[in-house]
């Protein structure tokens, strides 16, 4: 099969729903996209398998000559849920208007693969020649990047392959980052025993508890201030932020039940593990007090900060061959997974401030860049790179 124009590739992707969600009404599985990839990564020569991780949710791993390490491009292949009545387009159909290509996932991100087929396609016409080829290059997509990042989680526990470094294609204005702040988020909910008002002996008031958990929670973030500090980020130290909070159902009751939710966002370098044992350690006084009355339970799985080293011979080339200095952000990729097997850059077209929202966008002005980005970037870690 030949590999269709560029334009009809990401309108392809564009069109093959795939929405990713923890609401099941919403949720739908990657296997479309992953047969169409599969089918236009193997036209171009590659060798493609795929991997069922769970029942409708797909990764493909791609791969275009042989040898040890080479380069990895990276990305996932769902998108988040859309609200129609916001949309002025069609979130599945590829549109052009105002020299955007409007659609769900045209920036975040499946439309990344798009330009991965053309950049290796264009080099086929070039006349690239592939023999010479030193040292392979790698294609991951990932299923449920935008819940629990099961694709990745899953890849990087036994990898079939190891390269040498990795990009990540999400939406950076081409601006390579280098780095992020991880993310958990926990739901700590308060059973205590509802009565009436009139006689605080006769329960136990959830609210009360939960001001002695939240004043503990404020202790944990001055800490985290004061001993954690990373000049490399705008806000150089963790955050902890109080997010809902619901309890009680009238004035003349005592209040048996209350929750809150909270998130917290480590620098790199700050284990997961470490952060629930300083949780612990601050709720502890208020366990003893209260047995069995605090039960803390994750929103999600946790995602760590994660860091490629700013002085790294990969940040360096990259930053030479976009012509642009590297950055750190806030939002969370599949960055602090993939970093586990090699030096990670997330590095893609498109900006950041359109994902997740109406509207979704990628200007014309990133098509032809990032298509130089990638034939650069493959000729310098596939081809002028020695085993």
């Amino acid at each position: 099969m030949r590999l269709p124009d560029f334009i009809d590739v990401y309108q392809g992707l564009i069109s093959t729903s795939s929405i990713s969600s923890t609401d099941e009404k919403w949720d739908q599985g990657n296997a479309k996209v992953i047969e169409k990839l599969a089918i236009w990564f193997e036209s171009l020569g590659f060798a493609v398998s795929t991997e069922e991780v769970e029942p409708g949710k797909y990764n493909l791993m791609a791969q275009l000559g042989q040898g040890s390490g080479g380069l990895l491009l990276a990305g996932h292949t769902d998108t988040v849920p859309f609200d129609e009545g916001r949309w002025n387009y069609d979130p599945h159909k590829l549109t052009l208007d105002n020299n955007r290509y409007y659609g769900l996932g045209t920036a975040d991100m499946k439309g990344f693969f798009a330009f991965i087929l053309d950049a290796v396609k264009k080099m086929h016409s070039k006349g690239t020649d592939w023999g010479k080829q030193s040292k392979p290059l790698y294609i991951l997509a990932t299923c449920d990047e935008e819940t629990t990042m099961l694709g990745a989680r899953h890849f990087t526990k036994d990898a079939p392959f190891k390269p040498d470094y990795c990009i990540i294609g999400e939406p950076t204005s081409l601006v390579p980052v280098r780095g992020h702040k991880g993310h958990m988020a926990n739901s700590i909910r308060i059973t205590g025993k509802s009565g009436h008002s009139s006689d605080p002996a006769l329960g136990i008031n959830a609210i009360e508890i939960m001001h002695q958990v939240m004043y503990a929670l404020m202790q944990l973030k001055e800490k985290l201030i004061k001993d954690h500090h990373h000049p490399g980020f705008a806000i150089p130290n963790p955050t902890l932020n109080l997010g809902h909070i619901h309890g009680g159902d009238s004035a003349n009751r005592i209040c048996g039940c209350c929750e809150l939710h909270y998130d917290l966002r480590p620098l790199p370098g700050l284990s997961l593990e470490s952060l629930d044992q300083l949780l612990q350690e601050v709720l502890e006084p208020i366990e003893q007090q209260w047995p069995s009355r605090i039960t803390i339970t994750p929103l999600h799985d946790a995602i760590p900060g994660y860091e490629c080293d700013h002085k790294h011979e990969f940040v360096h080339t990259m930053q030479e061959i976009c012509h642009t200095e590297s950055q750190t952000v806030n939002y969370c990729t599949e960055a602090p997974f993939l970093q586990q097997l090699c030096p990670t850059l997330v590095l893609g077209p498109g900006s950041i401030e359109q994902a997740h929202q109406p509207d979704e966008y990628l200007s014309l002005d990133f098509i032809e860049p990032t298509l130089d980005i990638l034939q650069r970037s493959i000729h310098h870690y596939c081809f002028e790179q020695q085993n």
